[in-house]
């Protein structure tokens, strides 16, 4: 009999050991998203032309508009998952060719190595296509001017408690569906304590690109962040740099200040244009989920690359924003 029971024992032993090596991985799925609309009018130019508005990227419709509608689901299985992210509506629009925003697979090969391929939204810059990743309601000069997403294989590594280094092969930037002439864009990015040095090189698109990304908590409720990049396709490009200092006023209110510099490039133009712009924008959140943006913006360029109330050129814009998002 006790060699019965010790059979048994030694038995459950073996038989508890072989399923928690064979442990089928447990699966996870999550579903989010936001969505987003504002009203937006000039002070010194026009309302009734959806032109007369910074040359920056979405947020430059007259009156009353809407942002997007943005769906994002994700599955997780073991060491493998997707993200699907969809957008609807003119920011969407203008940021991507189709709905798909964002469409890939990973693979984690290890703890500190990661593979995705398909496509997903750029690394370079501070500011993102989605309204809920950026501050500022309105977009940047240098996020307007450069990728919006990459398609291709990219594998990221975690050196070290502090350092993170992500390499990657793309298709021409922003070219997300196809590869129309067989050319690639080769990328990388070295991280150390939440900076950014980014570089992209993509000769048959945007060309070379360095772009600085980061910040620092100059006290518990003040933060600064900083962009700074300069692009070079065969003499055409640009450089600039912004800063954001944000503080919070409380827990539902951050005011905060983007104030760039940007300055366009090209060997056929003796004097290159150049615009210095103001963004001031309040943030308040009403119980976690939607937020409420007033904008206030001034731009101020070089040369007149604006029109005022007289229909005359003049060299600044002054324009107000209030948005609304809602995540989920």
């Amino acid at each position: 009999m006790k060699n019965f029971f010790a059979c048994l024992l030694l038995f459950t032993t073996f038989t508890l050991s072989a399923q928690e090596k064979t442990e089928i991985p447990k699966k996870k799925f999550t579903f989010g998203g936001s969505l987003d609309a504002y009203y937006r009018t000039n002070f010194t130019a026009p309302n009734d032309d959806n032109q007369i508005a910074p040359a920056t990227s979405f947020a430059d419709t007259a009156g009353f508009s809407l942002g997007m509608a943005n769906i994002i689901a994700s599955y997780e299985k073991g060491k493998i998952g997707g993200v699907a992210d969809l957008v609807f509506g003119p920011r969407g629009e203008a940021a991507s060719a189709t709905v798909i925003n964002q469409l890939f697979a990973y693979y984690n090969i290890s703890e500190n190595t990661k593979l995705t391929i398909g496509k997903f939204n750029t690394f370079l810059g501070y500011e993102v296509i989605s309204p809920t990743g950026n501050f500022n309601y309105s977009t940047s000069y240098l996020f307007s001017n450069g990728p919006f997403s990459h398609t291709g294989l990219k594998a990221d590594f975690t050196l070290s408690e502090d350092f993170s280094l992500m390499l990657g092969v793309f298709n021409q930037t922003d070219v997300t569906e196809f590869n129309p002439d067989g050319s690639y864009a080769v990328g990388a990015q070295l991280g150390y304590k939440s900076q950014f040095l980014n570089l992209l090189y993509d000769k048959a698109g945007l060309g070379f690109e360095i772009d600085y990304t980061g910040g620092f908590d100059a006290s518990a409720d003040f933060y600064v962040g900083i962009n700074a990049a300069f692009a070079d396709n065969e003499g055409e490009g640009f450089y600039g740099a912004a800063i954001y200092p944000q503080y919070s006023a409380t827990e539902s209110l951050t005011v905060g200040l983007r104030g760039e510099y940007f300055q366009t490039q090209s060997d056929l133009v003796s004097d290159d244009p150049s615009v210095f712009s103001v963004t001031l924008t309040g943030s308040y959140v009403i119980e976690e989920d939607l937020i409420i943006k007033p904008e206030f913006r001034f731009d101020s360029g070089s040369e007149d690359i604006f029109i005022d109330t007289d229909l005359m050129a003049t060299k600044s814009l002054g324009s107000f924003v209030l948005a609304a998002i809602y995540k989920f």
